[in-house]
């Protein structure tokens, strides 16, 4: 029995993934747009629980009365600064210890996303995407596991054949190209 090479090992495990990448990209994309929407939903209904909405809606007036104090004083010492004729040496510097409106609705949304997370498992969508997972996970242990390269190709064409693949493809019917 011969033992398989580091290469032969690679090279297994590279055409697994190049079997199941494809989909799984394809089926995360498809969860992706399910969550996005979901998020959206669900950061709703939970600010509304949890009674962060009050909250926040009070953050949003102060933030908004914030800004407009701060455009009118920008404006203020623009004038006066044409007005005296004196050079205008000031910044606004965000405080990084205050908590702004952003960072509550991102702490939100990071739980919402935890929510939705659980629920798209119980979709079709995210039960396909988790069987996906699972069958090429099963290829590479398939893959590390094997002891023989035909002993591989057999387990590894029983894996993708759920997938409606097969790992060895049949070349007996590509016609020969002639050079004419």
């Amino acid at each position: 029995m011969t033992k398989m090479t580091k290469y032969q090992l690679e090279h297994f495990e590279n055409k697994v993934n190049r079997y199941f990448q494809p989909l799984i990209e394809e089926q995360q994309l498809l969860v992706k747009q399910y969550r996005t929407e979901a998020t959206n939903n669900v950061v709703k209904k939970l600010a509304k629980k949890m009674g962060a909405d009050k909250i926040l809606a009070q953050m949003k007036e102060a933030e908004e009365f914030m800004k407009e104090a701060q455009d009118n004083a920008k404006t203020f010492f623009e004038r006066q600064s044409k007005k005296e004729k004196k050079d205008l040496d000031y910044r606004l510097e965000r405080d990084n210890d205050r908590i702004t409106l952003s960072d509550c609705e991102d702490q939100l949304r990071q739980w919402a996303k935890d929510l939705v997370d659980r629920e798209i498992e119980r979709r079709p969508e995210g039960a396909k995407l988790k069987d996906l997972k699972d069958l090429k996970q099963k290829a590479i242990d398939n893959v590390m596991e094997s002891g023989t390269p035909d002993e591989l190709k057999q387990s590894l064409n029983l894996v993708v054949k759920t997938i409606g693949l097969t790992w060895n493809v049949d070349t007996s019917k590509i016609k020969a190209i002639s050079q004419s």
